[in-house]
């Protein structure tokens, strides 16, 4: 018989208010010993202060928050708390003896999946290594594994992939996941949120909606909350219209009527919704590229003895989308600044087209007068965009359409969150209508329907895209193809994605113990009855190319049944349409059983 779930934490009819601006409004709900929750929404709706109310560093301002007696709390924000003056040592191992520590297998999983093993090598003193001078992303690292490693009853973690590149979020997944306890997540990693949590919380308009399952569950019911809410306006819609009409019948049947009829009449109108809040897809029209975008030949460059890119050759052509991949210091920053022409290579050159105008999303924080507004800041770059079909957009548009409606458009900077910042900096780089894009890091503290819109803006820009990301889904869902820098300076194709780069970084080295992965995969074991290396490889890039086939396919096939639509009355044309949609549809289903039989074998 199954023990029941023990609450370790109630809000119960929780607000909470900053200035004149409520944040959450009558809020109740409940976190038990085994709910791994993953909480998603806007920036400024009020997910980290959600955080901060249930581990009670912040109060309501109405309700009531309990924990249960002896919880155990382990927190991680989004800001850096390690105590000033310490070592790696102090604060991992505090008063654990040595062997306590050194010979604990979660201990040391801890350390090899964040730190890069037990002796910390990456660091210059080891363990005794002080936390000043460390990168900031290296003490995020540092949080992470103390808050592991407490053992608390609840984790509340706040956007913990911060700063993590793709293998170790790959290992928090998967720890996390292995994981007993409680654990409520703030995170914008769609991949990351499927991997760990079984049930998600969309902070929304100042209350919680709870929904089942990860992600790709959360997406689902919404999509069907939204399509009944939609079902419902349209049925107090049609009460509307009849209400007015009713009022409406000359004035000896209006003085008639009950006063209450008119009045509730009066209210439903009163209370009508505005429109739904969404982030609107943009295309900018970017000038037409050349044959020649941007070309690195034989490049190298280091700084002070450390080797980043050497001899390294890459071209770009117009309409490429690509994604490069690497650990954390590896180089991908560096490389996209040499592309950029923000760097000088020691040796080689870099070539862009006459006709490319490229933007550059950095992981710095742009420079954007603190006194403007958010339209001002806009239309400091330009005060009209155009879009696709030569339509034109002034700044307070697109400000609308990127979420900054009513007072947060007229909002100086200084007053900006940083996920807000980061929005305004890529309209600022949109304005300027670039046809290359270099995307340093572009996810960072963007929430996820900003996520989707950027995503879709992207799917339909016409330029070239180079993007440096740890989101594993916003890679896959906006570049064509992956690459891989190396620990010796180099990069090469991936075609099986993020996926196989991941796969072979657990496989022996192949060149001198080289770290970071290898051209070859490895011979397959003996006996072993599954596909490995290169053919693993090869099916992984038919999968593509079938998606792309059958995605022409669907097209060509939509089509037809237009102009076969548009042709009715031409019996003879539309025979030969009818015959050329039979052939469509026989080739469609071989190509989807070809693309099913590929699949068959990666799954195998």
């Amino acid at each position: 018989m199954s023990v029941a779930a023990r609450n370790l934490v109630n809000l119960s009819s929780v607000s909470k208010e900053y200035a004149a601006r409520t944040i959450l409004e009558q809020v109740t709900l409940g976190v038990a010993d085994r709910d791994r929750i993953g909480v998603v929404g806007g920036n400024g709706q009020g997910k980290s202060t959600l955080l901060e109310l249930i581990a009670g560093s912040e109060a309501p301002d109405r309700g009531q928050v309990t924990r249960s007696g002896g919880l155990r709390l382990g927190t991680l924000d989004q800001s850096d708390r390690l105590p000033a003056g310490s070592t790696i040592r102090e604060v991992l191992v505090g008063e654990r003896a040595e062997h306590e520590w050194a010979g604990s297998r979660e201990f040391r999983g801890v350390l090899d999946g964040l730190l890069g093993g037990v002796d910390l090598t990456r660091f210059p003193d080891g363990i005794d290594t002080p936390l000043t001078g460390l990168s900031g992303g290296e003490r995020r690292r540092i949080a992470l594994a103390r808050v592991l490693l407490d053992h608390p009853d609840l984790l509340l973690l706040d956007e913990p992939t911060n700063h993590l590149d793709v293998e170790a979020i790959a290992w928090l997944g998967e720890h996390l996941a292995a994981r007993d306890g409680a654990m409520v997540i703030v995170t914008h990693d769609r991949w990351f949120l499927d991997a760990v949590c079984t049930r998600t919380w969309e902070v929304a308009e100042r209350a919680i909606h709870q929904y089942e399952g990860g992600y790709a569950a959360y997406v689902l019911a919404r999509a069907e909350r939204d399509r009944v809410e939609q079902a419902r306006e349209e049925r107090r819609q049609q009460l509307i219209r009849k209400e007015l009409a009713w009022l409406r019948r000359g004035p000896p049947a209006r003085t008639s009527k009950p006063r209450f009829r008119i009045e509730a009449a009066t209210a439903l109108i009163a209370d009508e919704p505005p429109a739904r809040d969404r982030t609107e897809l943009l295309r900018f029209a970017g000038s037409r590229l050349g044959n020649k975008v941007i070309e690195a030949e034989d490049i190298s460059f280091a700084r002070g003895e450390r080797v980043i890119v050497n001899h390294l050759t890459w071209r770009l052509g117009p309409g490429d989308r690509v994604a490069v991949v690497g650990a954390n210091g590896s180089g991908k920053s560096t490389l996209l600044q040499l592309l950029a022409g923000e760097l000088d290579p020691a040796q080689g050159r870099v070539q862009r087209g006459e006709t490319v105008r490229l933007a550059h999303l950095s992981q710095s924080a742009a420079e954007i007068p603190e006194q403007c507004t958010v339209i001002e800041a806009v239309e400091e770059v330009k005060r009209r965009a155009t879009l696709a079909g030569g339509e034109e957009l002034t700044a307070g548009r697109l400000a609308e359409r990127f979420g900054f409606r009513g007072e947060r458009a007229v909002t100086r900077v200084r007053d900006l969150s940083g996920g807000e910042r980061r929005r305004l900096t890529l309209m600022r780089l949109l304005m300027s209508e670039p046809n290359v894009l270099l995307l340093d890091e572009p996810t960072n503290d963007l929430d996820i329907e900003t996520l989707t819109a950027l995503e879709d803006l992207l799917d339909r820009w016409p330029g070239t895209l180079v993007v440096v990301s740890h989101d594993r889904y916003f890679v896959e869902r906006v570049a064509d193809n992956v690459f891989a820098l190396d620990a010796i300076g180099g990069i090469r194709h991936l075609p099986g994605g993020i996926d196989q780069y991941l796969a072979e970084l657990q496989e022996p080295a192949t060149s001198g113990g080289a770290a970071g992965p290898t051209p070859s995969s490895g011979a397959a074991p003996a006996g072993s009855q599954s596909p490995k290396g290169a053919v693993i490889r090869q099916a992984r890039k038919d999968l593509q190319r079938l998606e792309r086939e059958l995605e022409k396919l669907a097209a060509r096939e939509q089509q037809l049944h237009s102009e076969m639509a548009a042709s009715a009355t031409d019996h003879a044309r539309l025979a030969e349409m009818t015959a050329a949609l039979d052939a469509l549809v026989a080739e469609r289903d071989r190509t989807e059983s070809n693309w099913l039989e590929t699949a068959a074998l990666l799954e195998g």
